[in-house]
């Protein structure tokens, strides 16, 4: 109730905040909030005003102000955990996750047995990647009230990201008796993959896809068929995917890189394109773009308007120089007379200076002074190249044969048979192109990742 001073009055404004409190309870909350404000200048240091009032401007999304009376009623009243509870949910919800979790955890010390209390705090700290320290508060909570889903979810999600995988599936298990959700079985199937069950984690994919055919769900699914080589299933999914979301860059990246390790160049590139179009500034397109083109040349203009338009988006970005200078320079050795080389060396140059350890754009430079027949540049490009990646097998064949050229065939023959060794092995670069498949898969959000 409310003390609002004279008797009279008294009685009238109480029906007045009762009504209030009937509206906000409908989900009126406009006519609540008129109410609401109405009552206040009788009661401006009324704990009850300030928390509904609070709570009906959040509903209403005015977060900022929602969070003022919210913050007065937790100073007219300090020791109810209700009220710091609600002041920390919209905190947490607003960003502001300090704020929110001092809140939580004064609630938890006034009321350790409080469901809300342990699970916020949990929660947060879920998301601010302390799991050990979230476990105990969401077991806790789950001991308070097994049946709340969404503590179950984070308390699986939890066991997984500590790889307490066993725990995780008994969590999942019990959630499932009362909500067969596609998320769950999502969640399953990281699970899976991270035991090394890719069988059982794709199956879990696919119901996951098949009960909910979200972005993500197909963008998993995809990616689990990627990472294990099976690109036809993927191209198909993305296929899909690409379908029901055009939008999606993402999905237009992996069909890409599906079509590519399938060898079907002409029609990555054509997804790659898109994916560049939908997101020009994302730089994972590009690198699968530029390893697309060097197998299809038949789209050049188009691939090169995509690079140049990228590099000019980040002209402090390595790896866009370099990705422009190689996609210039490919134009050239297909035929485009009109290419200066001079450019692509500047380009190149640009890129080391950016990122001096860049690898490949040693190579590439090296290169292009060897097309030149300039031994003197080309030989040191191709020393730093190696000294950076001693497993570019190119690059042990191009120093090689331009040591032939400056006269030192000793040391040629000895590059020669590092080069025939790396072939023969083909491990390397197998296993750097896998590499950056799994790098791209988890980056956006596929097996491997949590979602929390």
């Amino acid at each position: 109730m409310l003390a609002l001073g004279e008797d009279a009055q008294k009685e009238k404004l109480d029906r007045m905040y009762q009504t209030a409190v009937s509206d906000y309870d409908a989900q009126r909350y406009l006519k609540a909030k008129a109410e609401l404000e109405e009552l206040l200048p009788y009661a401006p240091k009324s704990f009850e005003l300030h928390e509904l009032l609070g709570m009906t401007l959040a509903s209403l999304s005015e977060t900022g102000e929602a969070i003022e009376h919210l913050k007065l009623a937790v100073q007219s009243k300090p020791d109810s955990a209700e009220a710091r509870i609600n002041l920390g949910t919209i905190l947490f919800h607003a960003g502001q996750t300090a704020e929110a979790g001092q809140q939580f955890q004064a609630a938890l010390k006034l009321a350790p047995g409080n469901f809300d209390a342990n699970h916020n705090l949990g929660e947060l700290l879920v998301r601010e990647g302390r799991i050990a320290d979230a476990l105990p508060l969401l077991e806790r909570a789950r001991q308070i009230d097994p049946n709340a889903y969404d503590n179950g979810y984070d308390l699986a999600l939890a066991e997984f990201e500590v790889n307490k995988l066993d725990e995780a599936r008994q969590t999942i298990a019990a959630l499932e008796q009362r909500a067969d959700k596609a998320e769950l079985h999502n969640l399953l199937a990281q699970i899976d993959e991270r035991s090394g069950d890719f069988v059982g984690a794709a199956q879990q994919y696919e119901t996951a896809a098949h009960m909910d055919p979200s972005e993500e769900n197909l963008f998993d699914w995809g990616g689990e068929m990627l990472l294990h080589r099976t690109y036809e299933a993927a191209i198909a999914i993305y296929q899909e995917g690409v379908r029901r979301y055009p939008d999606s860059p993402r999905l237009s990246i992996g069909l890409g890189l599906a079509l590519y390790s399938r060898g079907k160049y002409d029609d990555a590139v054509d997804a790659l394109l898109k994916a560049a179009d939908l997101s020009p500034s994302d730089s994972r397109c590009y690198l699968f773009l530029s390893k697309a083109y060097n197998s299809s040349p038949l789209q050049a203009n188009a691939v090169l308007d995509r690079f140049r338009r990228y590099a000019a988006l980040k002209p402090n970005d390595a790896l866009a120089q370099y990705y422009y200078a190689v996609s210039l320079w490919k134009g050239n050795r297909a035929g485009d007379s009109g290419v200066d080389l001079t450019v692509v060396e500047r380009l190149l140059k640009n890129a080391i200076a950016l990122d001096p350890t860049l690898a490949d754009a040693h190579l590439q430079l090296g290169t292009l002074y060897s097309s030149e027949r300039n031994y003197q540049q080309s030989i040191p490009e191709y020393e730093r190249t190696l000294d950076l990646n001693p497993n570019l097998s190119d690059a042990h064949y191009r120093l090689g044969t331009d040591l032939v050229h400056v006269g030192e065939k000793e040391r040629a023959q000895k590059e020669f048979e590092i080069y025939q060794r790396l072939r023969a092995e083909h491990l390397a670069e197998v296993e750097k192109e896998r590499a950056e498949v799994r790098q791209f898969v988890i980056e956006a959000g596929g097996p491997g990742s949590t979602k929390p």
